[in-house]
């Protein structure tokens, strides 16, 4: 058992620039979907939940920069990496790009090896370290084989939805999922579950995985969902 493929979420206006990022990202184990215009990016970003962004510029619409800013504001998507492309070359509009959130920037024409490379390493840097068939994140390690957690080496003791669930955060750490999304992502999209069933369940989490003293890394945050994060002890 593998962790998700990631999605990617191509934003370019350019037919046949989208067509060739899609064509070599799927090629290398990616999902994909794309993005003609600046709300059209918006919208999917908040369906859809990709792993990585790659914004060009100049969009129809909104710029790539307005998207980038408001991406940063969306709950669901303020961790997302995010990659602009660029004809733009000058050192100002570098750092206007990264200041307006984005994680890289890529300057037209590009080699798409080096877009590739660019794109697993920015996973590499915001998805948590994966060890063979394990998943970590702080002092938690998820054995998908053997279908164990432990915490600080003692055991964490998780009924499926549970595992499920603590599996599904641990593969986007730091990012915010709504109640839907986490729905569709453990109990499927197919199924009908009262949004209020995922609380009851990242209750039962919780109780499982702190411990007297313990950092709760399971963050709430209020009128948007819930995410993992090392750096907030939060209860709720």
């Amino acid at each position: 058992m593998s962790p998700v493929t990631p999605l990617v979420l191509v934003v370019e206006d350019e037919t046949a620039i989208a067509t060739l990022l899609r064509y070599n990202l799927e090629r290398e184990g990616f999902r994909v979907c794309t993005a003609a215009d600046g709300e059209e990016a918006l919208i999917i970003a908040a369906e859809q939940n990709p792993d990585l962004v790659l914004l060009d510029w100049m969009l129809p619409m909104l710029s790539g920069i307005e998207v980038c800013r408001r991406l940063r504001r969306l709950p669901t998507a303020r961790a997302t990496p995010i990659i602009m492309l660029t004809a733009r070359g000058e050192e100002g509009d570098k750092i206007r790009g990264l200041d307006s959130g984005a994680d890289d920037y890529v300057t037209k024409p590009f080699s798409v090896s080096e877009l590739i490379a660019r794109v697993k390493a920015v996973l590499r840097r915001t998805r948590p370290s994966v060890d063979g068939e394990s998943l970590n994140f702080a002092d938690v390690m998820l054995d998908l084989a053997a279908h164990r957690v432990r915490r600080n080496n003692r055991d964490i003791h998780l009924g499926p939805t549970e595992f499920r669930l603590l599996r599904y955060l641990m593969e986007h750490p730091g990012r915010v999922f709504s109640r839907e999304q986490l729905l569709d992502a453990v109990w499927g999209a197919d199924v009908y579950v009262e949004p209020r069933t995922v609380d009851v369940h990242i209750r039962r989490l919780r109780k499982a995985l702190n411990g007297e003293g313990e950092t709760d890394i399971v963050r709430t945050v209020r009128s948007a969902g819930y995410a993992l994060d090392e750096t907030v002890d939060a209860t709720g």
